[in-house]
């Protein structure tokens, strides 16, 4: 709790006053080392699996093949740590509604689509993939390993001794066990910190990275709050975390950058045009996700950016039909119907609506959209079905 109110009182003050002695935007980065080959044998063996995957990630039923977002989110890496540190990056976008990024330590990068619908902007796409681009160029992979090793080894021989000694070795045990844990969270804030130095040397704002935890945060208490769960939030990791807590990243993140403030450019209108090709198909699976509270909060925050389109209305009246509640099916009916005039006419549409009328005793109205559906779509894969309820 004092650690808590220190960090808060620390992220007030920075806001507040801006603080004492601003550091120029442009901090010097660390230097790099292009081609890097694996040194040791733990290197390689990594890499070798890291090979095996990426290969396997090539023929990915997962993978996205759409030139145009693939070579965007590549884009948007190399403005972000600088050309030399990106050209040997290969990236791939794989189809899972989540947000995540990962980066291996031959170079491969993988980004959700989950991220990509959740990210505001270009800047706080950024802010995400510098900081696992971060990951990558602190060697964490391979330090990781060997702490990992080194503590379960360590591990293994305390219980043998325990045993052979009939000692209580539980304290030990938990101390390396901890170990684990803490190196992994020190790992993460330091991929954090230097990510925030990319954020700097780009054309994109700082304040970014603290941004894309605080949208986590609110995403997480509205799928708790639908969920009737209660918030989680903290600012100490727990016993068993492998990640600082996101509230700690937010504040340590916003003070940071708080000490070069800088305006720079979010781009919004370049990220969304950019994931317009795929936002049908993400909308469509994250509503998928069994996650009310989440989705429509998330539906919400889209609909500040673009207004209530269309395809924002359908996908809000699937997941009011999907939860199914009976005031849902009315509400989901009127939704369908707004989008409909909004000129999202799809054959989906009329599908959505017809079933959400018919389960709300609305007969007539309800056969009636589901003629138009079949109109629409003649050859759709449930017309047998739909014709059985027009009927």
């Amino acid at each position: 709790m004092k650690l808590g109110l220190k960090l808060l009182l620390a992220t007030t003050a920075a806001i507040l006053l801006g603080g004492a002695a601003p550091e120029p935007k442009a901090k010097p980065l660390p230097p790099y080392t292009a081609a890097y080959e694996p040194q040791t044998v733990d290197e390689r063996g990594l890499w070798m699996q890291a090979d095996e995957y990426e290969a396997r990630l090539r023929s990915s039923a997962l993978l996205i093949r759409d030139e145009q977002v693939v070579n965007y989110v590549r884009r948007v890496l190399c403005e972000t740590v600088g050309e030399d540190r990106c050209r040997s990056v290969r990236v791939y976008v794989l189809e899972v509604p989540a947000f995540n990024a990962s980066m291996y330590p031959n170079g491969a990068m993988t980004v959700w689509t989950g991220l990509l619908l959740r990210a505001r902007n270009e800047a706080e796409l950024a802010a995400v993939l510098g900081h696992e681009f971060a990951h990558f160029e602190l060697r964490h992979s391979v330090q990781g390993f060997k702490q990992s090793r080194g503590a379960t080894d360590a591990l293994a021989w305390v219980q043998l001794l325990g045993a052979i000694s009939n000692t209580d070795v539980s304290n030990s045990q938990w101390s390396l066990i901890g170990s684990i844990y803490r190196f992994s969270r020190q790992q993460e804030q330091a991929a954090d910190l230097l990510g925030l130095d990319y954020l700097r040397n780009s054309r994109y704002p700082a304040a970014s990275a603290a941004k894309v935890w605080q949208h986590i945060m609110a995403e997480a208490d509205a799928t708790a709050a639908g969920r009737l769960y209660k918030n989680k939030h903290r600012y100490a990791a727990g016993f068993f975390d492998s990640h600082p807590t996101s509230l700690a990243r937010a504040s340590y993140l916003q003070v940071e950058a708080a000490k070069a403030p800088d305006s720079g450019d979010e781009d919004v209108n370049g990220h969304q045009a950019a994931i317009a090709p795929l936002r049908e198909r993400l909308l469509a699976a994250q509503v998928k996700l069994n996650d009310f509270g989440g989705t429509d909060y998330l539906l919400n925050e889209l609909a500040k950016i673009h207004g209530w389109t269309g395809q924002l209305l359908f996908a809000r009246a699937e997941l009011y039909r999907e939860r199914g509640n009976p005031r849902d099916l009315v509400t989901a009916s009127q939704l369908y119907d707004e989008a409909i005039k909004a000129g999202h006419s799809t054959p989906e549409a009329y599908r959505g609506m017809g079933l959400a009328l018919l389960k709300s005793g609305e007969t007539s109205s309800g056969r009636s959209a589901l003629s138009e559906y079949l109109r629409l779509k003649p050859d759709a894969g449930d017309a047998k079905i739909i014709q059985t309820l027009v009927k």
